[in-house]
């Protein structure tokens, strides 16, 4: 089996995790790729040389034939990894360096677990949606990465005054936010930013986008699950030049009255559900539910 690695840092508390899937997977006689800035940081913090095959930098750099990739770290670094390997269509094991992680999701103690039922078969393939940008028909940064995993989001550019955002779902008008942002989420990402700011938990297989003001002028603006299969378009309104567009972990300042085309990617991202888990599990184990905190 070919196996990519891909992380960046992590603390010191998860050292042995590391030593332990290098074991696992050199013990495996697996084939090893690792991602080099993962690879820097482990040389010159673990003091430690471990055996692979080669050292990629980019999606073009993963040779045909990858099975999966590991993402070591947290939710931020699964969706920079989905970023690098685009529309490869690699399935990635999601492992947690660090507390809570819905993409993350295996912890350190499950990762001999996990690493077996990979090798076993025993897991299954969630494909996950994704939503991309284009400004003025063209891709958003040129073309590179003008798609998120999570979620896209306006937002005005400092501290100044709210911002006015106009949305039309398929030429049909719905509304003009007065609010500091709006975010356009996935299934994925309604557990991410649009969930802190009071949307709704939607289920990965399902068919939506979910539209929620970010501190909304008027409190009876709440938000709305749409069907993933519409167009949106925004414009921005406000004072000064610019506001920020984000896509996941990716941003750049944008003119105002720039119109921003919004819809589904035409790909999707393949993440390793292992049969001894379920979203329902982790809903319950991440957000503490049905546990009584109060002791």
């Amino acid at each position: 089996m070919k196996i990519a690695l891909y992380g960046k840092n992590f603390q010191e508390c998860f050292h042995d995790a590391i030593y332990k899937i290098f074991e696992s997977l050199n013990k495996r006689k697996a084939e090893i790729l690792v991602y080099e800035p993962f690879y820097n940081f482990i040389t010159e913090n673990l003091f430690f040389n471990p055996r692979f095959t080669k050292i990629f930098n980019s999606s073009e750099d993963l040779e045909d034939g990858v099975d999966v990739v590991f993402s070591i770290g947290g939710d931020g670094t699964f969706l920079e990894c989905a970023a690098l390997i685009e529309n490869r269509n690699i399935p990635i094991v999601g492992i947690n360096s660090g507390r809570l992680g819905f993409l993350a999701s295996v912890s350190k103690n499950e990762i001999d677990n996990a690493i077996n039922s990979l090798f076993e078969k025993q897991y299954s393939i969630e494909k996950r949606a994704l939503i991309k940008a284009k400004i003025n028909d063209e891709n958003f940064f040129l073309g590179k990465n003008n798609f998120a995993l999570n979620e896209i989001t306006v937002s005005k550019k400092d501290n100044s005054s709210m911002i006015n955002i106009e949305v039309f779902i398929n030429n049909y008008y719905l509304n003009t936010y007065w609010a500091d942002g709006l975010i356009i989420s996935t299934p994925t990402g309604s557990t991410a930013y649009s969930l802190s700011s009071g949307g709704p938990i939607i289920l990965p297989g399902s068919k939506n986008f979910v539209i929620t003001p970010i501190a909304p002028h008027t409190l009876t603006v709440r938000p709305i699950v749409v069907p993933d299969d519409i167009e949106l378009k925004i414009k921005v309104h406000g004072r000064g030049q610019q506001f920020l567009l984000a896509l996941d972990f990716s941003s750049a300042f944008i003119d105002y009255e720039t119109e921003i085309i919004v819809s589904k990617a035409d790909f999707y991202i393949n993440m390793v559900r292992f049969n001894d888990t379920d979203f329902f599990e982790t809903l319950r184990k991440k957000l503490m539910w049905g546990l009584d905190i109060r002791n």
